[in-house]
């Protein structure tokens, strides 16, 4: 048995020489300890029944040893081998866990200090974060196993292996591991509507007022929240809640505003009681909660221009009959916007992210006073994202996540939930690192990228169908209760890397022919293979994934196993975010038709700006969008915190405009919403300091 240069692959992933003597030395020691003697001969059988190869590890190893001594049957030393190291485990288990709590307590800030899908939205380092941080790890063997195991059933231990294999070494990421619960959802309001909460475990009542309609909300929104893993989208919020101002004051309640309506000694006018139900909402829903490791809910609002409305909700219809009315719900709209932009002075206010949906033609917006107003608010400092569609039959939400209905399924008669719809499961490739190890193996990159990916739609049905039986055992209740649309709800084939794969093959980023093909190629691979494996019951789309854990996590594995990276962290754009020289305009177009024709789960451009723009140029930038097909983005310029007096200013400057101090945070974008960039982990501070934010000129 030549054991001569074999490499063994230790526990924390390190790599030293093989050493047969331990092995010899270990069995010895196990029958000392039941008293029991072993001659050379004994020892020299037990050897021979053991099989070597480099790079093996050590659980391998050890695996070796106890059938080696149930084969020679002795079986007591077998006994006490497997509980000395079962024992070896849970101490190792312990200690893991006592070193991550001290890293933890001693880390800069939540996000820096947790090991699993690191958060900027955990503003807070305290007790209740770690107790949500200690479990994590549990959770991603516990998904590791259901899910290999509905692989192993449906496609055999040779795919599940193979699958473990890719997402060990990093080709492949699956993401929120440490929930069980499936990613994210655009809800519909109506159940709520009809029955309260009481469908989904809740106990309040449906809403039959304003004030009910206002807390019964946000009981509503923490509850969903707590059975998903990321966003709860709400596109009827405002909607609804302008039927049931309707309700106490007419119709026509926006054309009197001003008029006092409370008779207490507080004379509030509509105006004021609207703004205060407003404040109740927002400001409840930006709480942390124990549900969500100490997080506020992630929760996502939808605004629409005219024509938008009227193909999404022409025909929908409140429980007592009534339609929306447009011109309330319109005027409610821009009040809210501007209300919670002028909020924003007063408090970091992460939550909801909006989105404003507008309807395009022959490029330009069609509803004209919509494009004006989002100009304008934008030109007014508030950060926001546009979603730019030449049809209705598609809705964003989730900070990028693009669902496309192509039965136009956006049919209220009877109360259906057109707009419930979502991602159920997200599994990310890294595409850089499948690009280079194809150059490596000397094939082309379609051809081992189509074999990665097939593989990921096969545990994505594995996945679905896991979650199919937490539905026959009754466990998704908002499935059950019709919140959620099984049948709308998406299995995303997530990418990362896809500039610094372009970059591995000396494409250049920009607007070209080459690294056009280059993305058309990859994207339209995804969707044939999306198309492939679409049935009746089961939709697949294809989304450039936010990325703010695992874009830090995909550079520093690659750069550990010695692949190419440029940076340390993979974009999540068509271009690079720290490139000086790819203007406006260009980015658009990366962002447009010709690039994410494939990319039906959609993508975001962040455009990072030093400054605010006018609502002119604004106003034209909407007809570039419309014109290039660029449907989601926004425009990203810091916000100033002073660190010092709490004051906030929505201009990036280098002192407080009150107390001239220069202890300043900043708020900005980590990807899709808004936080202070001390909140970034460490990381991603860093990548934060790389952005480039364009200089204009008015």
């Amino acid at each position: 048995m030549c054991t001569d240069n074999f490499q063994i692959t230790k526990r924390d992933g390190s790599v030293e020489p093989f050493s047969i003597e331990k092995i010899r030395t270990a069995l010895l020691k196990a029958f000392q300890s039941q008293g029991q003697s072993l001659d050379a001969e004994g020892l020299n059988r037990l050897m021979q029944r053991l099989r070597f190869c480099n790079g093996m590890n050590v659980e391998d190893i050890q695996n070796q040893v106890e059938v080696a001594l149930m084969a020679e049957q002795h079986f007591q030393v077998a006994k006490a081998f497997m509980l000395y190291r079962k024992q070896h485990e849970t101490d190792r288990e312990t200690a893991d866990k006592l070193r991550f709590l001290i890293n933890y307590c001693n880390s800069t800030n939540p996000a820096t200090g947790s090991k699993y899908d690191a958060n900027a939205n955990v503003e807070n380092k305290n007790i209740a974060t770690l107790i949500g941080e200690l479990p994590k790890q549990g959770f991603i063997r516990l998904n590791r196993r259901l899910l290999c195991d509905r692989i192993k059933e449906m496609y055999g231990k040779e795919l599940s292996d193979r699958y473990l294999y890719l997402l060990n070494h990093h080709y492949i990421y699956k993401n929120d591991e440490t929930s069980l619960a499936n990613y994210c959802a655009s809800i519909t309001m109506y159940p709520w509507l009809l029955n309260g909460t009481k469908d989904i475990g809740g106990n309040s009542t449906a809403p039959s007022n304003l004030k009910s309609f206002c807390g019964g909300f946000v009981n509503m929104v923490f509850i969903v929240s707590s059975m998903l893993s990321g966003a709860c989208a709400t596109p009827e919020f405002l909607m609804y809640m302008s039927h049931f101002i309707e309700m106490e004051y007419g119709q026509d309640y926006y054309m009197h505003a001003d008029r006092v309506v409370d008779l207490s000694s507080r004379q509030r006018t509509i105006d004021k009681i609207i703004t205060d139900c407003f404040e109740q909402i927002v400001y409840s829903i930006n709480q942390p909660t124990g549900a969500r490791n100490f997080q506020s809910v992630f929760w996502n609002i939808s605004y629409y221009d005219q024509y938008y409305f009227e193909s999404i909700f022409g025909e929908f219809r409140f429980p007592d009959g009534s339609r929306p009315y447009w011109p309330a719900l319109s005027w409610l709209q821009k009040r809210f916007m501007k209300w919670f932009n002028h909020e924003r002075t007063k408090a970091v206010l992460t939550f909801p992210v909006e989105t404003m949906a507008l309807l395009s033609k022959e490029g330009d917006v069609m509803d004209k006073e919509y494009a004006d107003f989002t100009a304008e608010m934008y030109a007014e400092g508030h950060s926001f994202f546009t979603y730019m569609s030449d049809n209705a039959d598609s809705l964003a939400s989730c900070c990028r996540l693009r669902n496309e209905i192509q039965d136009n399924g956006f049919s209220y008669t009877l109360g259906a939930g057109g707009v419930s719809t979502g991602s159920k499961s997200v599994l990310t490739v890294n595409l850089n690192r499948c690009v280079q190890q194809a150059t490596r193996e000397g094939r082309s990159y379609v051809e081992f990228l189509t074999e990665i990916v097939d593989l990921m739609h096969k545990v994505q049905l594995a996945y679905n169908e896991n979650l199919r039986n937490m539905l026959d055992k009754g466990m998704l209740p908002l499935f059950d209760a019709g919140y959620i649309n099984l049948k709308r709800q998406y299995l995303t084939i997530g990418v990362n890397g896809m500039v610094e794969a372009a970059e591995s093959l000396g494409i250049t980023i920009s607007d070209n022919p080459e690294y056009e093909h280059f993305v058309s190629d990859i994207l339209g691979l995804i969707e044939k293979l999306n198309r492939q494996y679409r049935s009746k019951e089961i939709l697949f789309n294809c989304e450039m994934i936010p990325a703010e854990n695992v874009g830090v996590k995909h550079a520093r594995w690659d750069r550990e196993d010695g692949y190419f990276v440029p940076r340390d962290c993979y974009n999540s754009y068509f271009y690079v975010v720290e490139d000086e020289q790819t203007d406006i305009i260009e980015k658009f177009r990366l962002h447009g038709r010709r690039f994410i024709e494939h990319l039906t789960g959609g993508s975001a451009l962040h455009m990072n700006l030093d400054e605010h723009l006018s609502a002119p140029q604004y106003r034209q930038l909407l007809r570039v969008a419309a014109q290039e097909g660029c449907n989601y983005f926004t425009f990203n310029i810091p916000n100033t915190l002073c660190k010092h007096c709490g004051h906030i200013d929505k201009h990036h400057l280098g002192e407080c405009p009150v107390c001239h101090s220069t202890d300043l945070d900043y708020l900005t974008r980590i990807i899709g919403y808004l936080k202070r960039v001390s909140n970034f982990s460490l990381d991603r501070q860093k990548e934060a300091a790389r952005r480039y934010y364009q200089k204009i000129h008015a």
